[in-house]
Formats: structure tokens, C-alpha cells, sequence
């Protein structure tokens, strides 16, 4: 992907960040991050969640080789995703919050939409 940011991280290691980060995104419903990597996660969260509006074993099987717990992939197919059934994407809002203490590093907050 042409638009993807490096994060000061190896492949490996960014993948795995952005995947615990969706995962944990999913769970509890918002995260406090840089703005960057909020905006790194909002399209994967997106993709979760549209792949649980699919429903199909597919999906599923997609969603399950994303999300590190299996627990949050059963609660975006049978919670997350239905109450989203009327809405064409958009699923997530990034807000922002001012600069972190220690390194002025502007934060936000990403979180699902109700």
C-alpha cells in the first residue's frame, strides 16, 4: 500500500502492533493513541467490521486471521456488526486531544461510533 506509514517500526513488529491495537479497539470500544496510528487503525477496524456485516464463513475465517482473540471476532459478528447493518461505513471517529505530556506527541482518541 502506497499510503501506509512505517510507524519507526520493522513490518513485523508494525503488523503486529496494528492488529493488537484493532483487536483491543474492538473490545473496549475506544483506544488513546497518537493521531497517527489512529488513523492506521481506523481503516483496518473498518475492514473487521464490515468483514462481520458479510457473516459468512469467509469472513469469519478472514476476521479470525486479523484479530488476535477469538472472543472479540464472536462479539463483531454477533454485537458489533449488526448494529451497524444501516450504515455505509464510517463506523469510527478519531478525535483529537492536545500533545502528550512527555514528547508533545499529538494524541486522540479512536472509537467506535454508536
Amino acid at each position: 500500500m502506497p499510503g501506509t506509514r512505517k510507524l519507526g517500526r520493522t513490518t513485523d513488529h508494525r503488523r503486529a502492533m496494528l492488529r493488537a491495537m484493532v483487536t483491543y479497539l474492538l473490545e473496549n470500544g475506544k483506544i488513546e493513541t497518537t493521531v497517527t496510528r489512529a488513523k492506521e487503525v481506523r481503516p483496518l477496524a473498518e475492514k473487521m467490521i464490515t468483514l462481520g456485516k458479510k457473516g459468512d464463513l469467509n469472513a469469519k475465517r478472514q476476521a479470525m486471521a486479523f484479530i488476535t482473540k477469538e472472543d472479540v471476532v464472536k462479539k463483531v459478528f454477533d454485537e458489533i456488526a449488526p448494529s451497524y447493518a444501516s450504515r455505509n461505513g464510517g463506523y469510527t471517529r478519531i478525535v483529537r486531544i492536545g500533545p502528550r505530556r512527555g514528547d508533545a506527541a499529538e494524541m486522540a482518541i479512536i472509537e467506535l461510533v454508536k
